[in-house]
């Protein structure tokens, strides 16, 4: 973990400065260039994922901490929803918006509009997309979550003691969301040559993004495709593996796979990654199994958003580490990336109990 903070901390120093200072008040008083400090707009897209949860509150929390109202509002994963709580906090002049979005397409007029009243916008671990009325980006390495989920599949994979070629079947995220696509490309920079040295076979057939994206990241969805691919696919073999992008969806899978009879007597349930270190999923990892997840420490994306809104309210350049990686279709966007950690059976308690991220009796 000490290695891990370690790295942010070094990259921390050697940040891209970049600047922004708006102002929110037509009558022409620049509040946020001013340093007032005024109601904070945070849309979060669900409450059924215990991640948004999370960043919701470290957002507010922190936010009021450091003296901020906060405008704290979740959508229920239903578009039309967030683009009115978008609207209303244009309404109500919130002097930034930080919006985590269900669809990264589809807040382009909202948008347009916060910008026309002079409001600042930090697009949250999700890309705002095809806009120019976005000014920064806080999240994690989106590429570098997908190379470690495949990295995990590979080396639980090798661990099971099954010689190659392994069975593996492919799942991605909501094809809305722009980091579905990064964590695809990242898995597959490690597995594609596996698969094109017939290590890794698909029985399914099914590698094309488009075909293997699971919209709005429902685990029923996920749950079904996996039956489905079990029914036809797998009469006279078993799966060894499968790359999910998100723990939602590896539980989804799990069920699955367990209504088909792994995990039970010497039918070993597959090597399964993940996403987010959700309670249940950390609990079937320390079970023994889904084999691993990606955990994100929200509350220090958290830290790193609270710091911009500050540099911006402050009329400082605003500290970012990548601006080049991040292109939304109109323009590219500074972005602070934070680093994502892999955890699994060996060290989950560690690494979540030094974050302060679940307790011990939550993790029983």
């Amino acid at each position: 973990m000490r290695k891990i903070l370690a790295i942010v901390a070094t990259g921390a120093l050697a940040l891209t400065m970049t600047g922004c200072g708006r102002s929110t008040d037509t009558s022409g008083k620049d509040a946020i260039a001013g340093g007032t400090k005024g109601t904070i707009g945070v849309a979060m897209p669900t409450k059924t994922s215990q991640r948004w949860i999370k960043d919701g509150n470290a957002m507010k929390t922190q936010l009021e901490a450091a003296g901020y109202k906060v405008n704290l509002v979740y959508a229920n994963d239903d578009i039309p929803t967030q683009v009115t709580q978008v609207n209303d906090m244009v309404t109500k002049k919130n002097q930034v918006l930080v919006v985590a979005s269900i669809d990264g397409t589809a807040l382009g007029g909202a948008l347009k509009q916060a910008k026309e009243a002079g409001i600042p916008v930090i697009a949250y671990d999700r890309l705002l997309l095809n806009t120019s009325a976005v000014d920064y980006y806080a999240t994690f390495d989106n590429l570098k979550v997908g190379q470690l989920q495949g990295q995990s599949l590979v080396a639980g994979l090798k661990a099971s003691g099954k010689p190659a070629p392994w069975n593996v079947e492919l799942f991605a995220g909501s094809p809305d969301d722009n980091n579905a696509t990064f964590f695809f490309k990242g898995a597959m920079k490690v597995l594609q040559p596996l698969i094109d040295s017939k290590q890794i076979v698909i029985p399914s057939g099914q590698t094309d993004f488009k075909t293997i994206t699971t919209l709005r990241w429902d685990a029923g969805v996920a749950k079904m495709r996996m039956e489905n691919i079990l029914t036809k696919s797998y009469s006279s073999s078993d799966v060894q593996g499968v790359l999910a992008p998100f723990d939602g969806l590896s539980r989804g899978i799990i069920a699955a796979l367990k209504g088909n009879g792994y995990g039970s007597g010497a039918k070993k349930l597959p090597v399964i990654t993940g996403q987010d270190a959700e309670i249940e999923s950390v609990k079937s990892i320390l079970a023994g199994q889904q084999y691993s997840s990606v955990f994100k420490n929200t509350s220090k994306l958290a830290a790193a958003t609270v710091t911009m809104i500050k540099q911006i309210a402050e009329k400082k350049t605003v500290t970012t580490n990548d601006t080049k990686s991040y292109n939304n279709g109109v323009k590219v966007v500074p972005t602070m990336l934070l680093q994502p950690v892999l955890i699994d059976k060996s060290n989950t308690k560690q690494i979540l109990l030094a974050a302060k991220y679940l307790t011990a009796a939550q993790m029983q």
